[in-house]
């Protein structure tokens, strides 16, 4: 771990979701390398343990909870890990998601329909009534939801998706309204397609490097998003240097919504 002096989460408390792979991943790594104690919370519990293991070896703090993020009752051990192990919480990132695969909207099952719903949107609903409770007693904090481009400039075939990253950008804006008095600031990054575990699913077929061709075209600075991207990203909204900065959907995209 860096110099506790360039760190800019020192001395800050966060929980992340999905935090076992991909961008939750990258996001826990580099939220610990900046000071944060994390809790990294998964599904996934191998994954999860992997990524805490991690952070511990390289001098950091985490401890990982396996959570269900659809689930209230999951939630609440999650953000109780945080105040056991950490004594509180400021920061919340709402990241785990859930997509059905790339086909006709008419083909996606009800059952698909429903966990796109429930990981995407109702899980940002449970972690805020477990978690605003323990920001107001902070004073403040910071709440990040990982929407996508696809709010902003969908995609065919992944309709049910994208209108659940709809409801996950207006909802950030409607939560940093209403919890502005309370200085809990609330933003969202809205990531382009990356090479992750759901990168089959949103293409809707095999990663061939003509498919990716296909979808690289659309970026205007021709590269996928890493999770190194939305990582930093996050970090600026969860840091001080964004202490007036609030209810922004924030494009980390390559130029893809210009």
């Amino acid at each position: 771990m860096e110099d506790s002096a360039g760190q800019r989460l020192q001395g800050k408390v966060a929980v992340v979701t999905g935090a076992g792979s991909g961008f939750g991943a990258g996001i826990a790594r580099r939220f610990a390398q900046e000071g944060a104690a994390v809790v990294v919370a998964d599904l996934d519990r191998a994954a999860g343990q992997a990524v805490s293991g991690e952070i511990g070896e390289a001098g950091g703090r985490a401890t990982f909870v396996a959570c269900d993020v659809t689930e209230r009752a999951a939630v609440r051990r999650m953000v109780e890990a945080a105040v056991e192990g950490y004594g509180g919480l400021d920061l919340l990132v709402n990241n785990a998601g859930y997509s059905h695969v790339n086909q006709p909207l008419t083909e996606t099952s009800e059952a698909d329909f429903d966990r796109v719903y429930a990981v995407n949107v109702k899980a940002i609903y449970l972690a805020a009534l477990e978690a605003l409770p323990l920001l107001r007693r902070r004073g403040g904090g910071c709440i990040i939801n990982t929407s996508s481009t696809a709010a902003l400039r969908p995609r065919p075939g992944l309709t049910w998706y994208n209108g659940s990253k709809g409801a996950v950008n207006t909802i950030t804006k409607s939560m940093a309204a209403e919890l502005a008095p309370d200085r809990i600031r609330v933003n969202a990054v809205c990531p382009v397609i990356g090479a992750t575990g759901m990168l089959e699913t949103f293409m809707g077929a095999p990663d061939t490097p003509e498919l990716r061709e296909k979808f690289l075209a659309t970026i205007p600075l021709g590269r996928m998003s890493q999770p190194e991207d939305i990582a930093a990203a996050a970090l600026y909204l969860a840091s001080d240097e964004a202490s007036f900065i609030t209810g922004v959907c924030l494009e980390v995209d390559g130029g893809r919504c210009v």
